[in-house]
């Protein structure tokens, strides 16, 4: 057992009742009954605490772990559960501490629980990450007392635990019903059906007049006794690579998630709607120069591979450089891609200055360029202005909101495709993007 004045602590209950001795002394000089009262007052109290103390350090035992997964989502709410077992014969009032990774700032977690002999219950809570990285959980601290209440024992346990917080996989399975194909119903295309001699296998069906007979499938003629052919359809497979820009633009933070975040979140649930489609899907992160790349594929540890590399992107203060991303681009990717860049630009000028790398790439590449739209900016314009420094507020934040549409129909007018989204609303209009150009191969 530790020594026990690292597990005591005092109740503020005690503190009163020992106050009140000394005043009850003191009434004792004025009224003399009052002193054998106080006499007995004190040894009542120091029986109380010797028997408190003994229970507490003698036949008080409290059991408590802590529940949760081995990797957290990053801008989700993850489940934790902390089980606390009373494993004493008296009833007890137990208060839980949590030591909570620094990065959550939650300086104030403290849960109460009242719990019956050889009883023990649940404690949920939920944390929600706002960065990717490693977080370390501390001790899980009980603080047990009885109904006298005078003394609190602490118990520790070495709960020290690392957690990983990956871009949100949480999301992305959200996303999920994207993948399907009877999706395109809802944007109102019709799947036309046309029959080709690619390697793509669709099925086996029944030989009707003016079919191929070179796709005859022999094995299951023999087998339903009437000509049976394979069916072929045109490859509909790409490559799509989602090019994130990782300098000092997407450091923005937005409802405490930086853009660079919300763009790694939107990367990982289009590569899982892509990969569904049978898509070949890569990644490449730039910013001064291309620090990750990942080539294009449709492999099933595609998936794993990416968010593994999206998890280790880490922001920096470079200045974005669209000519070697362009450079390295033309040594990389060869094939025609669907290229999806996320970036940022908030003044006209520097987009005019990138303009003719954007230019570039869209000749070789099909590129859709995803830049976002400022929450603040947005919200300051619809202010109603009360003194004349929140005019000058209001009009600076017009003419930003002016510039962006003047850059969207200046890309547009160049005939790159554009993505103007608030950071919130990026996932489902990205994949809606997506979606919108894989139609038009399939109608």
């Amino acid at each position: 057992m530790k020594k026990f004045y690292t597990q005591l602590f005092i109740s503020p209950l005690l503190f009163y009742l020992i106050f009140a001795v000394p005043v009850s002394f003191l009434i004792a000089f004025f009224i003399p009954l009052f002193y054998l009262i106080s006499w007995y007052y004190l040894i009542a109290i120091s029986v109380i605490l010797c028997i408190e103390f003994i229970n507490l350090f003698f036949y008080v035992d409290v059991e408590a772990s802590r529940a949760m997964a081995d990797k957290f989502s990053n801008s989700d709410a993850n489940e934790l559960k902390i089980e606390v077992q009373n494993k004493s014969n008296f009833n007890l009032k137990i208060k839980v501490i949590d030591e909570i990774p620094f990065q959550f700032q939650k300086r104030d977690f403290k849960k109460q629980i009242s719990l019956k002999p050889s009883e023990s219950n649940y404690i949920t809570y939920q944390l929600i990450p706002k960065k990717r990285g490693v977080y370390e959980f501390g001790k899980l601290h009980c603080y047990a007392k009885t109904k006298i209440g005078l003394f609190e024992r602490r118990f520790s346990f070495d709960g020290a635990k690392k957690v990983m917080v990956y871009p949100s996989f949480v999301q992305m399975k959200e996303m999920d019903f994207y993948a399907s194909h009877h999706i395109k119903s809802l944007f109102g295309f019709k799947k036309v059906r046309k029959i080709g001699h690619t390697l793509e296998f669709e099925q086996i069906k029944d030989y009707v007049v003016g079919d191929d007979i070179r796709t005859i499938n022999w094995k299951a003629t023999a087998k339903k006794k009437h000509l049976m052919i394979n069916q072929f359809q045109d490859e509909k497979s790409q490559d799509i690579y989602c090019l994130i820009d990782a300098g000092k633009n997407m450091k923005m933070p937005f409802n405490g998630l930086s853009l660079l975040d919300y763009s790694v979140n939107s990367c990982l649930a289009l590569t899982n709607v892509a990969l569904k489609r049978k898509d070949k899907v890569g990644m490449l992160q730039f910013s001064g120069s291309v620090s990750r790349f990942v080539k294009a594929n449709s492999q099933k540890s595609q998936l794993r591979k990416i968010m593994e590399n999206l998890y280790q992107i880490t922001p920096d203060y470079a200045m974005t450089d669209f000519a070697k991303l362009y450079a390295y681009l033309s040594r990389k990717v060869t094939k025609r891609s669907l290229l999806i860049l996320y970036t940022n630009f908030e003044h006209k000028i520097s987009l005019e200055r990138q303009l003719v790398y954007l230019k570039a790439i869209d000749k070789k590449h099909e590129l859709i360029l995803v830049f976002f739209e400022n929450n603040e900016v947005e919200r300051l314009r619809h202010k109603t202005p009360q003194s004349s420094n929140e005019i000058y507020d209001v009009s600076i934040a017009e003419d930003l909101a002016l510039q962006k549409q003047e850059m969207i129909y200046l890309l547009r007018k160049n005939r790159i495709q554009v993505v103007f989204t608030a950071p919130e609303n990026l996932q489902i209009n990205v994949i809606n993007k997506y979606l919108e150009m894989k139609a038009k191969t399939s109608v």
